[in-house]
């Protein structure tokens, strides 16, 4: 199960962006400068305010900056929110 879990996560780095409105954790932690911690950060900013309206709103979790950004913005995509 894990093998499969780790497969699809490469795949879909290999051939696409991480959406960090769908992602889970597992996910979130496959990019580069996110761990545990920041991805719960991820995760629970988009909790708060239902999702990111574009990848550069990752700038307003703490611990993400422009230098995050510039690095990882191939590897992020945010979809469209979706309204409660």
């Amino acid at each position: 199960m894990k093998l499969l879990l780790w497969l699809l996560i490469g795949f879909t780095l290999s051939f696409g962006a991480v959406d960090i409105n769908k992602a889970d954790k597992k996910e979130l932690m496959s990019i580069k400068g996110i761990g545990d911690k920041k991805a719960d950060m991820i995760l629970d900013y988009r909790k708060e305010h239902n999702c990111f309206k574009s990848v550069d709103e990752i700038k307003e979790v703490k611990g993400f900056g422009d230098k995050f950004l510039e690095k990882n913005r191939t590897n992020l995509t945010a979809s469209e929110c979706k309204k409660k």
